[in-house]
C-alpha cells in the first residue's frame, strides 16, 4: 500500500485501471459493527491535486446509512478474473466478506487483498444528486497492480468496441441544412453554457463569481501565485481579477495574501502571493464535486471509453485551435 504524499503521475496511472466501471466499495458500519460492501459502477475521478474521486449510491440502498456515517471508504477496481466477486457484492442477503482475506484501513474499513487498483479515501464531501447521494473522497493511499480491469457492458462481462453510427442520406441533408448548429464552435459553446448553468446558480447562492471560482481553482493548483501570474492564466478564459476581488476572498477566509517572506499583508504590492486556505480548499472541493455531478448527468448515456475519448479529442481541439492574443498571451 502506498501511504505517502500522492504522486500525480502514479495516481493518474492507477485511475487508468478503471475502464467501464466494475468496482467494490467498502466501509465499516459503526452502528452495527459490521463490514459493508457493494458493487458500484459510478466511480469517477474528480481531481489529481488534491487527489479526489467520487461515486454515488441510491438513496434507497440499505447500506446508505453506513456510508453516510463513516468517515472513510475504499474503492476497489476489480481485476478481469474477479467476476465472481462482482456478483457476490451485487447480491443481497449474503455474508459478502465470508472467506475473503482482508486488511484494515483507517476507521477500521475492510480492504480486499486482490484488485486492479485500490483507493483508500477519507470522505471529503457528500452531495445530493437526484435519487442518489454522491460521495467525494480524498485519496489518502492507493495501490495499482497493473492487472487488466474487469469490464461490464450490456448485461455481460467482456470487451466493448463501439461502432460508429451509420450516416443516412437524410442525416447528410440535415447536416448540410443545419450547418450553423453543426459547427463545432456552436456545439462547444452550447455544451459549455448548459453545463455551467447549475454551477453558476450554486456560485450565486454562495455569493461568488465565476472569476472567484477560477481563482480558487488556480490557487489550489499553483500555490503562491502573484496577481500578474494569476491574471496571465485567467486571460486564456477571458477573465481577469483585481487586488480588491482577492481581498474580498481573503476577508471571507478563503485566500491568504502573503508577501515573499510569508507575512500576511493587504495584497497591495505586486510581489504578494496568493495562498488557498483550508476553508477555501474545502469550499473548492464542494464546488468541484457539484461540477462533477453536473458532468456525470450530462454524459450519463456515454460509455466510459466514449467519455475519455471525448475529453482527449477536446484537448486536441483546444491545442490545435489556440490563437495567440494581440497582447502576446
Amino acid at each position: 500500500m502506498t501511504n505517502k504524499p500522492i504522486d500525480s503521475d502514479s495516481f493518474r496511472r492507477a485511475l487508468g485501471s478503471f475502464t467501464t466501471g466494475v468496482t467494490v466499495v467498502t466501509t465499516w458500519d459503526q452502528a452495527h459493527s459490521v463490514d459493508v460492501g457493494l458493487t458500484a459502477n459510478s466511480f469517477n475521478s474528480v481531481s489529481l491535486d488534491p487527489p479526489l474521486v467520487l461515486w454515488s449510491l441510491a438513496k434507497s440502498a440499505r447500506s446508505l446509512d453506513a456510508f453516510v456515517e463513516s468517515d472513510y471508504f475504499s474503492i476497489h477496481v476489480l481485476a478481469v478474473d474477479q467476476e465472481e466477486l462482482s456478483g457476490r457484492f451485487a447480491s443481497r442477503g449474503t455474508d459478502k466478506f465470508s472467506g475473503l482475506k482482508l486488511e484494515r484501513g483507517p476507521g477500521n474499513i475492510p480492504l480486499l487483498d486482490r484488485y486492479a487498483a485500490r483507493f483508500v479515501c477519507r470522505k471529503a464531501f457528500q452531495y445530493e444528486g437526484g435519487d442518489h447521494e454522491i460521495f467525494v473522497g480524498e485519496v489518502v493511499a492507493f495501490d495499482h497492480t497493473g492487472a487488466a480491469p474487469l469490464v461490464f457492458h450490456g448485461g455481460q462481462y467482456g470487451l466493448v468496441l463501439q461502432k460508429a453510427p451509420q450516416v443516412t442520406p437524410e442525416r447528410k441533408r440535415e447536416q448540410v441544412s443545419n450547418f450553423g448548429q453543426d459547427f463545432l464552435g456552436y456545439l462547444l459553446g452550447r455544451a459549455y453554457q448548459q453545463l455551467f448553468v447549475p454551477i453558476r446558480m450554486e456560485l450565486s447562492r454562495r455569493n461568488l463569481t465565476v472569476t472567484d471560482y477560477y481563482v480558487l481553482n488556480l490557487a489550489a493548483r499553483f500555490d503562491k501565485l502573484s496577481l500578474s501570474e494569476l491574471n496571465r492564466m485567467l486571460a486564456s478564459a477571458d477573465y481577469q481579477t483585481t487586488t480588491g476581488q482577492l481581498q474580498q476572498l481573503q476577508s471571507r477566509g478563503l485566500l491568504a495574501l502573503e508577501d515573499l517572506e510569508g507575512e500576511s499583508q493587504g495584497g497591495d504590492e505586486e510581489d504578494s502571493r496568493i495562498h488557498l486556505t483550508d476553508p477555501g480548499r474545502q469550499l473548492l472541493i464542494e464546488l468541484v464535486s457539484i461540477a462533477k455531478a453536473v458532468e456525470s448527468d450530462a454524459v450519463n448515456d456515454l460509455e466510459f471509453e466514449e467519455r475519455q475519448t471525448l475529453k482527449l479529442l477536446l484537448r486536441r481541439v483546444i491545442r490545435n485551435s489556440r490563437v495567440r492574443r494581440p497582447d502576446g498571451e
